[in-house]
């Protein structure tokens, strides 16, 4: 499954724009104009600079939050249920069905 929206910027990019947050924030009177003025130099907005920041931080354990290994993980046992689910719904069915064409069959003799 792929995302709606493509990638303009590749891991290394982020990684790098979330270090150079970290590293230059005491540089500027808050978290933001660190933000903002990275964000001006790489090419994205100031908002999605201080997405990547904040996931870096959950992702290292300094923000609470859900850190995205485990989020993937999460999603692909999600989806794998979901399909179990629907494959059980059509042996149901299945066997529903087979049950009653053997119920409606004359008997042998």
């Amino acid at each position: 499954m792929t995302s709606k929206t493509t990638n303009k910027f590749s891991p290394e990019v982020r990684a790098r724009a979330v270090r150079m947050v970290m590293d230059h924030e005491g540089e500027h009177a808050s978290r933001w104009a660190a933000v903002a003025s990275i964000a001006a130099k790489i090419g994205c907005s100031a908002h999605t600079l201080l997405d990547w920041v904040k996931k870096a931080e959950v992702d290292s354990g300094k923000r609470a939050g859900v850190p995205t290994d485990v989020a993937e993980k999460l999603k692909a046992l999600e989806r794998e249920v979901r399909e179990l689910r629907q494959a059980n719904e059509i042996l149901r069915k299945a066997s529903a069905y087979f049950a009653q064409a053997e119920l409606d069959r004359p008997f042998k003799r």
